[in-house]
């Protein structure tokens, strides 16, 4: 990855975490803390805490399958069987989760971001969540006392 995130990285997590800390000068524990305390206060800073998340939660179940195929492999002999190699896709699988959310977070920590600025910036407000009072989806309940509506169709007639 570009920007400082080489793909030989080990630790994509603590970069973007220090990253984070960094533009909203306090830890994430302390951002987390603000951010459920207050998650209107600041959309950008709300949108990274979540997504923040999800990229530990990706990175914990990379790390999980790795653990899993390196495990199969060391039991392996020297055919593969499918079984590890279903592991194996799992693992990259996971590599790819993982690297689309920090290409995320990434993309939120930069205010100069393709999409930020001009019309794409607009587009994209419009997306956030609204703060205030949901449209009734559903249709209301009739009142008990109605009775049933007549029907459109006129009485069938009896056959001759």
């Amino acid at each position: 990855m570009p920007d400082g995130i080489s793909e030989d990285s080990a630790d994509v997590v603590a970069v973007l975490t220090e990253r984070i800390e960094a533009r909203f000068d306090m830890g994430m524990d302390q951002l987390k803390a603000a951010v459920a305390a207050a998650p209107t206060a600041n959309p950008d800073a709300t949108d990274v805490v979540k997504w923040h998340g999800l990229l530990v939660e990706a990175q914990s179940t990379l790390d999980r399958a790795e653990e899993d195929l390196l495990a199969a492999l060391q039991t392996q002999p020297s055919e593969v069987d499918d079984p590890t190699m279903g592991l194996a896709y799992r693992v990259n699988a996971a590599v790819t989760a993982r690297d689309g959310r920090a290409i995320v977070v990434r993309w939120l920590l930069d205010p100069d971001a393709p999409g930020k600025k001009g019309v794409a910036a607009e587009r994209l407000a419009r997306l956030r969540p609204r703060t205030g009072p949901a449209v009734q989806t559903t249709a209301p309940n009739p009142p008990a006392a109605t009775t049933a509506p007549a029907s459109a169709w006129p009485p069938a007639r009896a056959a001759r």
